[in-house]
């Protein structure tokens, strides 16, 4: 075993359970927690997980300063959220490319987006591959929501799927917090934009590392007019999200209404600055 667990929760005593039973053969569990003010420290510590607990600031703050003080056992750390299943085929992978001697500083792995009734987004999900499995000391991540991973050494991939439930709590909930995920976006947007928009059209297209690609590839789109329905087009039209049926229809038209929530809160932080 050279693999720790990390998982991020905030009152998640509803996945935690099924999250906790997919790394059961994990041996160094940390339960990284939001202060939750339900069972789910209670549930963790249960199941024999290390608890540690902060009170949220921001996305990229607080991954960071987890990994830089919760004491994992291992040199490799996989890093999923309560409403997430590390598969089989997963495991496997990680377990047998995080070893001591491997050269990478992360592994690249792919993640499988299921919709309520469970319909995998096979097509209409917008990003499948993330940086999950990495050397802590040698990841940091930049942003205040949907955090940039920024890894200082080689990159690798594994096989693999880490299975995401993102409406185990049905579709109010998903609404509720993508209303606060546009509000964290809008003010990335507008931070950006006071540091002079250092994005690169060049490096949206051409850039080979995925994570900078899509970094660039973000703060074009920010500057577009008509987001929300560029968006509704872009995933109808060119990831064709029609062909996961009505499952992949709903989801398209949802990431266009969360894009028209970050365009609201954005012409509303815009109008309270020029108040002030």
């Amino acid at each position: 075993m050279s693999v720790s667990l990390l998982i991020l929760t905030k009152n998640e005593e509803q996945d935690l359970p099924g999250c906790l039973k997919s790394v059961e053969w994990c041996d160094d569990v940390h339960l990284y927690d939001s202060c939750s003010t339900d069972r789910t420290a209670e549930i963790a510590a249960a199941a024999g997980a290390k608890v540690t607990q902060r009170r949220f600031d921001n996305w990229s703050a607080h991954q960071n300063w987890g990994l830089a003080h919760i004491p994992f056992k291992y040199p490799w750390v996989l890093y999923i959220d309560a409403d997430e299943r590390v598969s089989d085929g997963l495991r496997q992978a990680a377990l047998a490319a995080g070893t001591p001697e491997a050269p990478e500083s992360a592994f690249r792995l792919r993640r499988r987006d299921f919709f309520g009734d469970g319909t995998w987004l096979k097509y209409a999900q917008i990003s499948p591959f993330y940086l999950r499995l990495f050397r802590p000391e040698k990841m940091r991540y930049e942003r205040l929501v949907n955090p940039v991973s920024i890894v200082d050494g080689p990159v690798g991939e594994i096989e693999g799927f880490l299975d995401h439930y993102p409406f185990s709590k049905g579709i109010g909930f998903w609404l509720e917090r993508h209303i606060n995920y546009a509000d964290l976006e809008a003010k990335t947007i507008l931070e950006n934009r006071v540091k002079g928009g250092e994005f690169s059209f060049v490096k949206a297209v051409t850039e080979k590392d995925f994570t900078a690609r899509r970094f660039h590839q973000k703060e074009f789109f920010y500057r577009l007019p008509g987001r929300p329905l560029i968006k509704w087009l872009y995933m109808m039209g060119l990831r064709r999200a029609f062909l996961d049926g009505t499952a992949g229809v709903t989801y398209a038209t949802l990431q266009s209404i969360y894009e028209y929530f970050i365009v609201l809160k954005q012409r509303e932080m815009e109008r309270e600055k020029r108040k002030s």
